[in-house]
């Protein structure tokens, strides 16, 4: 699994290197991405697609170990991990599915649209960095519960730091704010963990 995520972001250094310095140290710059050009970013194209399948990945080996933790007498080995791989892919892809919908149902593609691909930089931001704690946490032998806080921290941290960039937006539009990240966020998230565990 590591040598499958080492390739990837050695194709995705070649896609385009630029993109994945800014992706992997979003979190430690905090203009990263003032004057970047949003517009012609297509979520089928080589670089978003294959980011989108590297998060992915990392994502269902911690959720993975998160399992192990939780149950350790739950079922192991690769068909466990595909399982729970298939569930991350499907609720990434309704998730930006659903995302995109709601944007054009309700015309506010433009006036979000700088919030959404923040978002996804910051989730790309953590993914990488999860990726080196999976690396240590395996190779190191670090206690997994540590492995399993600091990615709390992580997705905490990815909230505020949206908060943050974002704040005139939000505070205009708090309501659907708040409606947004229960419908986008919490809920289908919950679904997912009842479905899993």
């Amino acid at each position: 699994m590591f040598l499958i995520l080492f390739s990837s972001i050695v194709v995705l250094k070649l896609l385009n290197s630029k993109k994945v310095k800014e992706n992997f140290f979003a979190f430690f710059r905090f203009t990263i991405i003032e004057d970047e050009d949003i517009d012609g970013t297509s979520f089928f194209k080589g670089f978003p697609l294959l980011m989108f399948t590297f998060s992915v990945l990392v994502f269902s080996f911690l959720l993975y170990q998160f399992k192990l933790y939780e149950l350790p007498e739950s079922k192991t080995g690769l068909s466990a991990f595909l399982s729970i791989t298939i569930y991350v892919l499907l609720y990434f892809t309704a998730k930006r599915i659903l995302e995109y919908l709601f944007l054009l149902l309700f015309m506010i593609k433009r006036s979000v649209q700088f919030f959404v691909y923040l978002k996804n930089t910051y989730l790309h931001s953590v993914s990488f960095l999860i990726y080196i704690a999976l690396i240590l946490f395996v190779y190191a032998n670090i206690n997994k519960q540590y492995l399993l806080i600091f990615a709390a921290f992580l997705f905490a941290l990815r909230y505020v730091f949206l908060i943050a960039r974002n704040k005139k937006l939000i505070f205009n539009k708090l309501f659907y704010f708040i409606l947004y990240i229960c419908a986008l966020e919490i809920a289908p998230l919950f679904v997912a963990f009842k479905l899993m565990f």
